[in-house]
């Protein structure tokens, strides 16, 4: 199985290899699984989360190829890149979830970027149960040499304190 190149993915460190490009409301926060009006996560292992606040909060890992130990020879062989992320919303309010993942060249410029429509969670019509997005890189050329990976949300009333999306569980793999 490959290894999971983002550092510390679901908060067991709390905020530490994470860049927080938002930080908005009250600011990012990690709590412990399953927090208030929040439900289990479905995988063994995964005890805390990330969550959001009234205003937007993103974060992100740059993730360095060379550095992970990978040559430029098996990058340029356009090896598959796939990106998991794990979200979920609150049962007592709304928040809306997005993500962005950049394959970059030498330059940090972008090679190729999956970045799905925001999802927004209502509980009203939506358990609000954990949810995954999933995506596969393939033939994307050459040049491959860093991984952007950002994500975030923010509640959609606006409430003090962490009513936003919640994160967790996220990965980065390459198959060489």
């Amino acid at each position: 199985m490959a290894r999971n190149l983002l550092s510390n993915p679901s908060g067991e460190e709390e905020l530490d290899f994470w860049e927080l490009t938002e930080n908005g409301g009250n600011q990012w926060k990690v709590e412990d699984m399953p927090g208030d009006c929040g439900h289990d996560f479905c995988k063994d292992g995964v005890t805390k989360y990330f969550a959001t606040s009234y205003e937007l909060c993103l974060k992100r890992q740059v993730i360095d190829l060379l550095l992970e130990g990978y040559s430029s020879e098996q990058l340029d062989a356009q090896p598959a890149v796939t990106v998991e992320d794990w979200y979920c919303g609150r049962t007592d309010c709304g928040c809306t979830y997005q993500m962005t993942v950049c394959l970059l060249d030498e330059n940090k410029e972008v090679i190729q970027e999956f970045k799905p429509e925001p999802v927004t969670l209502n509980p009203e019509s939506d358990d609000c149960s954990w949810k995954q997005v999933s995506h596969t890189f393939s033939e994307y050329g050459t040049g491959l040499r860093f991984i952007s990976f950002e994500h975030g949300g923010q509640d959609t009333k606006y409430w003090d304190g962490w009513f936003g999306v919640r994160v967790t569980g996220s990965s980065v793999t390459i198959e060489v």
